[in-house]
């Protein structure tokens, strides 16, 4: 229940009342103030003064001032009398009540009645910039379809006078150089003969020309600068591919795929699909026996060897497949991409993040633009700079 405010003073003229209402600390923003012919409420919260006028006063002139604390009202009289007391004199709470409702209920409408105006006179303002744009832009393009016609006109007006001249010059050429040409103009001639023989030039003969296009390798296009390691690629290429080394004698008994180094190499990659990862390494094994001078069967049968957790056996076999991938061409950058991501792997595993990043990083080098190879380094370089924190690598997912 508000606090009735008791404290507030008055004085009056012949034309108008003056009430002062300490606001006790409150600020002038959190006064609500309602102000009617015969009724004025201030409330700021927990405080509330509730005024019913002796006379009635006139409302659209009331004023109010807020300073040092207090709010001033200004209340002009409709009725330029004096008042014997500022406020009727009754007890009667319905007489009350029915003063403040009618007060509240004018005073709603004529806040809606000041809502309505405003937003009608928005509504206006809005329309006349609208209308006064229209017409700006009305006038700028009215401005410039006469600056084009005035444009026009000056060029053609220019044209005009250009071909006039051009026409007189002309004449006048024609008729200072008619009597010479006719004097030195042979008789019965009556314009140059291109072709004085009658003979046309023979038909041109046609022929073919051939195109003999090398064969590439390689995707990318052929570069001199890159014909030695081309040529080097292409060598190891061919000796791997040569018959195995191994004694044949001892592989009499064997089918012949099972002596193919290929099938072997498909055969440790079902093993390995299957996580039969001691079948994979045992597979690769076989193969790099008969060749070992393959580097995609050293680069897979480390990825076994890591889900094996030999990772000591990883990293050589990874450094293997390194040292048979070279020179470094793009035919083989996705293999180096390989095996430089599982020997990195088995680097960390063994918490050497140090070497790890380094192999990472020469992948990424290879492959700039593979997020996840951009995630991994991020992640191993904050390793390093926290001095590791013996977590495991969370690289395994890239072998």
């Amino acid at each position: 229940m508000p606090l009735q405010v008791s404290e507030f003073s008055w004085s009056q003229t012949d034309c108008s009342v003056h009430i002062s209402v300490p606001l006790k600390g409150h600020k002038a923003q959190r006064v609500d103030v309602v102000c009617t012919d015969l009724y004025l409420k201030v409330h700021f919260p927990p405080y509330l003064l509730e005024v019913f006028f002796f006379e009635p006063i006139d409302e659209d002139r009331t004023s109010v001032r807020f300073r040092d604390g207090s709010a001033l009202f200004t209340l002009p009289k409709r009725n330029n009398t004096e008042w014997q007391q500022l406020m009727i004199s009754t007890d009667d709470k319905e007489r009350r009540k029915e003063i403040r409702q009618q007060a509240l209920q004018k005073h709603q409408e004529k806040l809606s009645s000041e809502s309505k105006h405003k937003a009608e006179r928005q509504q206006a303002d809005r329309k006349y910039a609208l209308q006064s744009a229209m017409k700006l832009e009305e006038e700028e393009r009215e401005n410039i379809k006469r600056i084009k016609d005035e444009e026009r006109q000056r060029t053609s007006d220019e044209l005009k006078v250009w071909k006039q001249k051009n026409q007189e010059k002309t004449k006048m050429q024609t008729r200072s150089g008619s009597g010479s040409r006719d004097k030195e103009k042979p008789a019965g001639s009556h314009g140059r003969n291109p072709n004085p023989g009658g003979k046309l030039p023979p038909v041109r003969v046609s022929k073919n020309i051939m195109v003999s296009f090398t064969p590439r390798v390689f995707p990318t296009a052929c570069r001199e600068s890159m014909m030695e390691q081309e040529q080097e690629w292409l060598h190891r290429q061919a000796e791997a591919r040569r018959p195995a080394t191994m004694d044949l004698h001892a592989l009499e008994d064997l089918p012949e795929n099972h002596r193919n180094p290929v099938w072997l190499k498909d055969k440790g990659d079902g093993c390995f699909l299957s996580e039969d990862f001691l079948g994979a390494v045992n597979a690769y094994s076989f193969a790099l026996s008969l060749n070992n001078k393959l580097p995609e069967v050293f680069s897979n049968r480390a990825a076994a060897h890591l889900k094996l957790r030999n990772l000591h056996k990883a990293i050589s076999d990874a450094s293997q497949a390194l040292s048979l991938l070279t020179p470094p061409v793009p035919a083989n950058a996705a293999s180096r991409v390989r095996a430089s991501i599982r020997r990195g792997t088995a680097f960390c595993e063994l918490q050497l993040y140090a070497e790890g990043l380094q192999d990472y990083e020469a992948a990424l080098k290879i492959q700039p633009d593979n997020k996840d190879l951009q995630e991994d380094v991020e992640k191993i370089r904050n390793i390093t700079n926290n001095q590791g924190t013996g977590d495991s690598s969370p690289l395994l997912s890239h072998t």
